[in-house]
């Protein structure tokens, strides 16, 4: 018996009578914006994500062309409904077109935040994840930039990705910079935020990380991409907005985001019979 304990401990000296610890798998969040129109693309998309698994993101205008029960029961539910119990929702403007966004709210329940409100945080792995309303018309945007700021000095967290429905950096054709969200990158520059993702035109764009005045940072700027290819119609583009990167204005398809303790990589997914991706990597700050 003595014998034993003295070899096991020698193992266990030289490691080889305990595993290795495991390493932390990523985080994964997934989604994209401007979905579900019935007979859309949002059926194509929701089958991306049958296959990727990881919390669901959305960034707005979830179905259309409102917010009615009936639009998210014939044409959300049988699509990216499908991963309702995974997803945390944003809210946009054509959710808003009907009852304040109610049946949005009713529909994804706690997920989407407080009824009267429509932003909230949380973490997922090692992140901090952020959602604001872009709703500015609906919501008090000056109490919401007092709770992000306040959200961020608080959190613990290394790094942090931000997102919500209308873009401040596009280069699309149907919307214009959403310039009313500026103080809300701003703070998202201040507090060293790594990505903010948006949607509203439905097109993909990437630009390079971006201070909060709109200037190249690549330090430590927040990236920001554009990712309405959730299923709805395509946009174009205008003229090509400083420091805009990759755009793409007819694929489908869902933003996938590797979330690590220090770093991150994004990977844009198409639909099938599609060959447009991006992809990348960058470091939390």
């Amino acid at each position: 018996m003595k014998r034993w304990s003295l070899l096991a401990c020698t193992l266990l000296l030289i490691g080889l009578g305990s595993p290795e610890p495991a390493l932390a798998a990523d985080a994964v969040l997934v989604g994209a914006g401007d979905i579900a129109a019935c007979g859309s693309g949002s059926a194509r998309t929701a089958k991306l994500l049958d296959d990727i698994p990881g919390t669901v993101f959305t960034l707005g205008d979830n179905v259309y062309p409102d917010g009615s029960a009936r639009n998210f029961d014939r044409c959300y539910d049988p699509t990216w409904g499908r991963h309702r119990d995974r997803t945390r929702p944003t809210v946009g403007n054509h959710d808003y077109r009907t009852d304040g966004a109610g049946p949005y709210f009713a529909y994804f329940g706690k997920s989407a935040g407080e009824p009267d409100l429509g932003y909230y945080s949380y973490d997922l792995g090692r992140w901090h994840v952020v959602v604001i309303n872009s709703n500015c018309d609906q919501v008090d945007c000056d109490k919401q930039l007092r709770w992000l700021d306040a959200d961020l000095t608080a959190s613990k967290a290394t790094c942090t990705v931000s997102m919500w429905h209308h873009p401040l950096f596009t280069s699309g054709l149907d919307h214009r910079p959403a310039k009313w969200m500026s103080p809300f990158f701003q703070t998202l520059y201040a507090h060293g935020v790594e990505l903010n993702l948006s949607g509203h035109n439905h097109n993909y764009e990437r630009f390079q990380p971006l201070d909060g005045d709109g200037h190249s940072d690549l330090d430590r700027g927040v990236l920001p991409i554009v990712v309405g290819t959730g299923g709805a119609s395509h946009y174009g583009f205008d003229r090509v907005r400083p420091h805009s990167v990759v755009r793409n204005d007819d694929t489908y398809g869902v933003l996938k985001l590797s979330l690590r303790a220090d770093s991150y990589a994004y990977q844009f997914v198409p639909v099938a019979g599609k060959s447009f991706t991006d992809s990348g990597s960058g470091t939390c700050h």
